[in-house]
């Protein structure tokens, strides 16, 4: 699991068939000072993530294939929440 910023959108007219009908973020992954760490991926995102929200994201093959619900999925990254950067009062 890893921290990133949502940068972006990204659109294919010609995709896998596991990755019809999901949303594909452009994700800055961010370290532990939340700077930007290593180039920006692209992930499947089922939380409706903006531009600009910090998400968790994760790259584990069989989860990420679990969460598309395809065997053979080209899946890597995806997104596991959304990160509430609301202070507390």
């Amino acid at each position: 699991m890893q921290l990133g910023k949502v940068i972006g959108h990204a659109t294919s007219t010609v995709k896998h068939e596991s990755l019809e009908g999901w949303r594909l973020l452009v994700i800055q992954p961010l370290n532990n000072a939340r700077t930007p760490e290593a180039d920006p991926i692209i992930a499947v995102d089922k939380f409706g993530s903006a531009v600009g929200q910090t998400v968790f994201i994760n790259a584990d093959g069989k989860a990420a294939r679990d969460y598309v619900k395809h065997d053979k999925s080209p899946v890597r990254w995806f997104v596991i929440g959304i990160l509430d950067d609301r202070e507390a009062n």
